[in-house]
């Protein structure tokens, strides 16, 4: 069984413990539950209920109300605001807790809708990449298992594939030519898929390899097909020590040419020593890179 503990709530949620504890002794709103030894401890309808009753509280709606409404009236609400609002917030609890319930229906609408009001890459990088931030918390308190982390990445990854077929894919006579690869072990590649998407709506050219690719063959590609910049991410690595040997291991291979992470760098990024990387870049600074100059 699934359990949270007041501190995951406020994390998760945003709502102070010390506003949660109040809740629960004035409106009797989501009572913990206890272990045989007295610890307390909540589950997936609590945080739920919790991530419902924030969303209402952002908008305005009095806590004396929240907790008078039924789960359900309360969750019809926040979907009816969610349809029409682009509260970032909102669509993020609304997306987690889809997740939990294993419900597409509701995860596409979701992100249907914020497609719709803010567009797909704002929604990629307001909705879509934080909720995956929070998604990895739920990995560390073991709140989620790998078939929830599997359902949500198909549904993106279709979002991505589905986006990708929809860009006119004649280049730029202009532009450059990027490589897009995940190396031997590394098999998260949603962030790969959308900047093979932010690429080639930008008028470029790309080769895209896919998951786990050994580096020989990606050093064979690039001696056959001329390549501009180099497009990776590193997410196996256990540590900064491990993080950089990995990093180092790819230059040796393909040296010379630029190389893009798509995720980001915690530390500072001068230890890797690798004048021709790009990381930690924003939005700003990936669209001005990948402007084209025309002749």
């Amino acid at each position: 069984m699934v359990t949270y503990s007041i501190k995951d709530l406020e994390r998760l949620s945003g709502v102070k413990a010390h506003t949660i504890r109040i809740w629960e002794k004035r409106y009797n709103f989501i009572i913990p539950k206890r272990t045989k030894t007295n610890i307390r401890y909540y589950d997936n309808d609590d945080l739920k209920h919790l991530l419902n009753a924030a969303s209402l509280k952002r908008h305005g709606y009095k806590i004396s109300a929240i907790t008078e409404m039924g789960k359900t009236e309360m969750a019809d609400k926040v979907l009816e605001i969610a349809t029409v609002e682009s509260d970032e917030e909102m669509l993020i609890d609304d997306l987690i807790i889809a997740m939990i319930d294993f419900n597409p229906r509701r995860f596409d609408k979701i992100i249907n809708n914020a497609i719709i009001r803010i567009g797909f890459e704002e929604t990629v990088i307001k909705v879509i990449y934080p909720f995956f931030i929070k998604i990895g918390y739920l990995w560390q308190v073991k709140s989620i298992n790998s078939a929830q982390e599997h359902f949500v990445s198909n549904l993106i990854r279709e979002k991505l594939i589905v986006a990708i077929n929809n860009v006119d894919h004649e280049p730029n006579p202009n532009g450059k030519h990027f490589l897009l690869f995940l190396p031997d072990g590394e098999l998260h590649e949603l962030g790969l898929l959308f900047y093979n998407y932010v690429i080639l709506k930008a008028g470029h050219r790309v080769l895209y390899l896919g998951q786990s690719v050994p580096m020989d063959c990606v050093a064979g590609t690039v001696t056959q097909v001329s390549i501009d910049h180099i497009v990776t991410s590193i997410h196996s690595a256990v540590s900064e020590e491990d993080f950089i040997k990995k990093l180092s291991y790819i230059s040796n291979h393909i040296p010379n040419i630029p190389i893009i992470l798509t995720n980001r760098i915690d530390f500072d990024i001068k230890r890797v020593n690798i004048d021709r990387l790009y990381a930690n870049l924003d939005w700003e600074a990936l669209n001005e890179m990948l402007k084209i100059e025309n002749e």
